[in-house]
């Protein structure tokens, strides 16, 4: 074991696959001798070789290109999007020549792709740097969301993305990459894809959260604890596909249930989560399923994101709510 970070994690899991998977290769903007704008892949190229982590152009939509063609000839790619709000210019070949390549080609080829981004707000950054876009990608059949909130599952799930068949968009929250340290096996080891985490065990009220907001409602568990209510946290770790049959599970238990993204409220992650419990636990509600998320509105100057970003009082506010219902 080891203490890690969460980039620390990221990085040690694409280490190990470099060392394990020759077709493994890592590139994007700066990723090699400069080890990327946040310093996740440094290290890599001295240890690997320019061959399988290399720089490319500022061009996102030259990456994922990239990333699809040689997909198909059996490597495996993890191309680094510097930022979530560039993944504009790369869209049609991540969710459309990606997602699309083993339906289109009736299994033929595949796409073992990871797009890498760091995503999320709280550090007060430019604009295009800090968005939640999820909810673009869990749109698009044929490509996996993954949304790690820990060092532990940051390299699991990476390593099972890795080794996936198909593309996964792995999403890194910039406020985790330095948050706190964990003890994480030195060794390759997976998460499985598509299986959320209990956190915190409860009874009154299941919070249900990921990345970031998984720590916004551990604090507001904490706190509700203190006055009698026992909120159970699930972590969904996997947006796309979703692991519902945990999520009715705990509802099942608790009768009441809020989701907490930090995305804009409409549509998106929190909405599909709330549609499917109704279409499969709505018998074992005792109060609507609430949302706490982000205004509806573009993702704020760093002056007042502090107030624009769901927090504990609103996740607490919103518990109260429904177990006053």
């Amino acid at each position: 074991m080891a203490q890690m970070n969460m980039k620390e994690a990221v990085r040690d899991a694409m280490r190990v696959e470099l060392k394990n998977d020759p077709n493994v290769l890592v590139f994007g903007e700066d990723v090699g001798k400069v080890g990327g704008v946040f310093r996740a892949t440094e290290g890599l190229q001295g240890e690997f070789g320019e061959d399988r982590v290399f720089d490319t152009p500022l061009a996102e939509s030259a990456i994922a290109g990239m990333a699809v063609g040689m997909g198909i000839q059996g490597f495996r790619p993890v191309a680094e999007i510097q930022f979530v709000g560039f993944i504009y210019e790369a869209l049609d070949q991540m969710f459309i020549q990606a997602a699309r390549m083993r339906y289109r080609s009736g299994g033929r080829y595949n796409s073992p792709i990871v797009f890498r981004t760091p995503f999320g707000g709280g550090v007060k950054a430019a604009e295009l740097h800090t968005d939640s876009l999820e909810g673009l990608a869990i749109q698009t059949p044929g490509i996996k969301v993954i949304v790690p909130s820990n060092p532990y599952d940051a390299k699991g799930l990476l390593v099972s993305a890795i080794r996936d068949n198909d593309p996964v968009f792995f999403m890194e929250h910039l406020n985790l990459y330095h948050a706190f340290r964990q003890d994480v096996p030195e060794e390759a080891y997976t998460v499985p894809i598509g299986k959320a985490n209990v956190v915190r065990e409860g009874s009154d009220v299941t919070i249900i959260a990921y990345g970031m907001m998984v720590h916004t409602a551990v604090k507001a568990a904490e706190e509700l604890e203190k006055s009698g209510v026992k909120a159970e946290v699930i972590d969904l770790r996997t947006l796309l596909p979703l692991d519902i049959d945990t999520i009715v599970a705990s509802i099942q238990k608790t009768n009441r249930a809020i989701v907490v993204q930090e995305a804009q409220k409409t549509s998106g992650a929190a909405a599909e989560v709330i549609a499917q419990i109704n279409e499969k636990a709505i018998l074992h509600l005792e109060a609507p399923v609430l949302r706490v998320a982000g205004p509806d509105t573009v993702y704020p100057f760093a002056q007042v994101e502090d107030a624009w970003l769901p927090s504990p009082a609103r996740v607490i506010a919103a518990v109260n709510k429904v177990l006053e219902f």
